[in-house]
């Protein structure tokens, strides 16, 4: 079996970070974190994470913006699978999220390893 690949949180909220962190590292994960758009494209280029796990709401900028830097610059390599994320329901979003470079959403409180699993078995190789 492949290990799995570097997962980047970036979520503004430390508590919740940790939580993710946590529930990803025991599902066998390596996680790096990010607290802003900023930190999130700095990270992306020295992790190379196969996965984004992008809030919208971030303090400098929105996620619908940085998915679309990291899609647009994969540091030399291949770039990561974003998956947007929010307290908020997808239809709050619009057409934004069809329209993002993101492999999708998915609500805060439905994260898990196996979520993640899924939106990496459709990225392609």
């Amino acid at each position: 079996m492949q290990p799995a690949p570097a997962i980047l949180i970036v979520d503004d909220h430390d508590g919740f970070r940790r939580f993710v962190r946590g529930l990803l590292e025991a599902a066998g994960f390596t996680v790096a974190e990010a607290a802003t758009g900023a930190e999130a494209t700095h990270a992306a280029r020295t992790v190379r994470p196969g996965l984004v796990l992008l809030d919208i709401q971030l303090p400098d900028v929105d996620g619908f913006e940085v998915a679309r830097r990291l899609a647009a610059d994969p540091a030399g390599g291949q770039a990561p699978v974003v998956v947007l994320t929010s307290t908020r329901e997808a239809s709050d979003y619009g057409g934004r999220i069809a329209a993002s470079p993101a492999a999708g959403f998915l609500p805060k409180d439905q994260l898990s390893g196996a979520a993640l699993r899924r939106f990496l078995a459709r990225a392609p190789a």
